[in-house]
């Protein structure tokens, strides 16, 4: 039942052992000196460019190659080009999403014949009971929508996750699907490095949360919405943790879908806060959504304000946070607000319609 996914889940965020920015966690580094190339002279004292970092090497983390850290990594200025980018994506993710329900329910509508017809078809002429297709369907239709939604999301985290075991793939996964804002790229990576996972277990975990909590999500928002809120919510708390790292001065690459599940996590638990939920392994204990939702955020918080690296707590409270804030206000702000954007792209469609032989409705 939901209910027990949602408390196999909370238990597992409770207890830092499964989703939690473990994505993120799963790269966090130490930092240390190093040293440019250059003729052998005495040296002095080493600038702000000589300085890098070496990933803390553990079953979790990758071999990522030394970042050299440039001179204004500390500099808030860093941060314009991913402030802009989480608010464009943001904006498109919702735009899109807009879109896509619209052109759904009127090709839902079209095809309602199509269907029946080949409804029909398939009683007159059955398939074997044998057959490998019928069985895959037969699974996919047992499926709820929102386990159906998240497939497509679980199927690019376990593509990444084989990506990574590539050497050649080695450099161009730690620049694009790691976060970092001491790397030169910035802004790719606040997305792609939500679907990246080095470790099988840290990404198994973070599947199976997402996809206990999937059925309820889905229910309360709907598909379309659902994606966009997930899309945003990774790269909105991968901006967070790039304004913890510039502030506090930590840096290190991060990864994994953690921010984007606490966003999931925080919502439902939102609205469903009397829910009981119970650790996975300790049924018999049990407590309430809304106070596991209180945990969880006590827990990342103390976290940031000591500095604790295993996982990253700016991404996990900046998942949270937007979690709570979509459901309480966003939900009114945004989506309740799509209309102008749904009438002008059915406006759009009419009159290329109409121009293209087709009588405008």
């Amino acid at each position: 039942m939901a209910w027990l996914c949602w408390a196999q889940l909370c238990s597992r965020e409770a207890l830092g052992g499964s989703r939690l920015r473990g994505h993120r966690f799963a790269l966090y580094t130490q930092q240390r000196s190093g040293f440019k190339r250059a003729p052998r002279k005495p040296e002095p004292q080493k600038t702000d460019k000589e300085t890098s970092s070496k990933p803390y090497r553990s079953g979790l983390s990758p071999p990522v190659q030394e970042t050299v850290l440039c001179s204004s990594s500390r500099s808030l200025k860093r941060l314009v080009k991913p402030f802009f980018f989480t608010i464009g994506f943001t904006g498109c993710a919702f735009g899109t999403a807009a879109i896509w329900q619209y052109e759904y329910l009127k090709s839902r509508v079209q095809s309602y014949f199509d269907e029946a017809r080949a409804d029909w078809m398939d009683k007159l002429q059955p398939q074997k009971s044998g057959d490998f297709r019928k069985q895959i369907n037969k699974w996919w239709n047992s499926l709820s929508e929102g386990q159906r939604t998240v497939t497509g999301i679980i199927a690019a985290n376990v593509l990444v996750f084989c990506l990574w075991r590539i050497p050649s793939m080695q450099r161009i996964m730690a620049t694009y699907f790691t976060s970092n804002p001491a790397s030169r790229v910035l802004c790719s990576p606040m997305l792609l490095s939500t679907f990246s996972h080095f470790s099988f277990l840290h990404m198994a975990a973070n599947m199976y949360v997402l996809w206990s909590f999937s059925s309820s999500i889905v229910s309360l928002l709907g598909r379309e919405q659902f994606m966009a809120v997930y899309l945003s919510a990774g790269v909105i708390s991968t901006f967070v943790s790039y304004v913890s790292k510039i502030t506090t001065g930590r840096f290190g690459p991060s990864l994994g879908a953690s921010g984007a599940i606490m966003t999931v996590l925080a919502a439902v638990c939102m609205k469903i806060p009397e829910a009981k939920l119970a650790i996975i392994f300790l049924p018999m204990f049990t407590f309430t959504a809304g106070n596991a939702l209180k945990a969880i955020i006590a827990l990342d918080t103390t976290g940031l304000v000591l500095g604790w690296k295993f996982f990253d707590h700016a991404a996990h409270l900046g998942g949270a946070l937007f979690g709570i804030w979509y459901v309480t206000y966003g939900h009114e702000l945004i989506w309740k607000n799509r209309e102008l954007l749904v009438k002008a792209w059915h406006e759009m469609r009419s009159k290329s319609r109409g121009k293209g032989g087709g009588g405008s409705h």
